[in-house]
């Protein structure tokens, strides 16, 4: 297994975005309406990874500088954005390796908040992000009046 950074744009970021957006429609009935764009995705704004097992990519996931204090952001935050794990290869740790590779990252970037925005119909999603030290916050963000939005946020500096 490889963890690779690529653009947003890259052909199988692309495979990959279309397959998370039909897990969102079978799961909510919609897919995500939050505007992206791949220079989102760009160091030092952040980064978008992809798992390979030799040339197939299974899992994805990035973050984004997102500091917008209207939407309910803070100084600091990195967003993680479109974490997907292909179906056949779940299971395997894949997701925890990419949120590891994305907080490391982000970190090294000189954010200080690693926030993300799941719903209640993603339970094994909000299962890894609390296992992995993340805990509810207050709403931000697109779907910040949803009831089925669940935030989540884990310090990315050590205590002192």
């Amino acid at each position: 297994m490889e963890i690779r950074p690529v653009r947003y744009d890259h052909p199988d970021a692309v495979t990959l975005d279309a397959l998370v957006q039909q897990e969102y429609v079978r799961r909510y009935g919609d897919g995500d309406m939050t505007p992206l764009d791949p220079e989102m995705f760009t160091p030092p704004h952040g980064a978008y990874l992809i798992a390979y097992d030799g040339a197939r990519p299974l899992a994805t996931g990035g973050w984004r500088r997102q500091e917008d204090l209207a939407e309910g952001y803070a100084l600091g935050d990195a967003e993680i954005k479109r974490m997907f794990v292909v179906p056949e290869a779940r299971g395997r740790g894949l997701a925890r390796q990419i949120l590891a590779a994305l907080e490391a990252d982000a970190r090294a970037a000189g954010r200080s908040r690693m926030v993300l925005e799941t719903g209640t119909e993603q339970p094994e999603a909000l299962e890894l992000y609390a296992s992995s030290g993340y805990v509810l916050v207050e709403k931000f963000g697109l779907y910040r009046t949803y009831d089925e939005s669940r935030c989540m946020a884990k310090s990315l500096v050590a205590d002192v």
